[in-house]
């Protein structure tokens, strides 16, 4: 175990690990059922509305925002961006498959920012990237070991034949 997660600051990392991967679970659920706290139940995904429209549309007027129109509503990008969101949380919050979880993780976080440039309240910062930062640091001090299942996880046959699934 890297020294950063040892004592007590592993589970400041544990903790963290799960407040995120809730962000993303939760914003899988809001999203699949609108339970009216981000997404109106009229619009929710099973009722037929689009996860993506209402994010990806209004960034109509930013630097992407021709780019990321493009790709609103449309039912592939809404199958990925669900699964994403599904997939990345429950990783964090079980504490497994913490490297792909990071990694896809932090590049939903970018391509997010990337939607909303030019930011209006800082010239590059904003919690997109504090996410995505905190995302490498749970995945480089092994944060699914604390409070998860990343070491029974790793002991799989099947990680440890692929340990990019660690």
């Amino acid at each position: 175990m890297p020294a950063a997660t040892a004592g007590p600051a592993r589970y400041a990392w544990a903790a963290a690990r799960i407040a995120i991967g809730w962000v993303f679970l939760w914003a899988f659920l809001d999203k699949l059922f609108g339970w009216g706290f981000a997404t109106p139940t009229a619009k929710a995904w099973i009722n037929g509305g689009s996860p993506t429209t209402g994010f990806l549309k209004g960034t109509a007027d930013h630097t992407f925002g021709g780019l990321f129109n493009t790709l609103a509503g449309q039912p592939w990008v809404d199958w990925l961006f669900m699964t994403g969101l599904a997939g990345i949380g429950t990783a964090l919050i079980l504490g497994v498959g913490m490297r792909i979880a990071a990694t896809t993780g932090g590049l939903l976080l970018l391509m997010m920012w990337a939607a909303e440039l030019p930011l209006t309240t800082n010239p590059f910062m904003d919690e997109h990237i504090v996410y995505a930062i905190v995302l490498a640091g749970l995945t480089l001090t092994g944060a699914g070991t604390t409070l998860g299942l990343g070491t029974q996880w790793a002991a799989t046959p099947l990680v440890r034949r692929f340990p990019i699934l660690k």
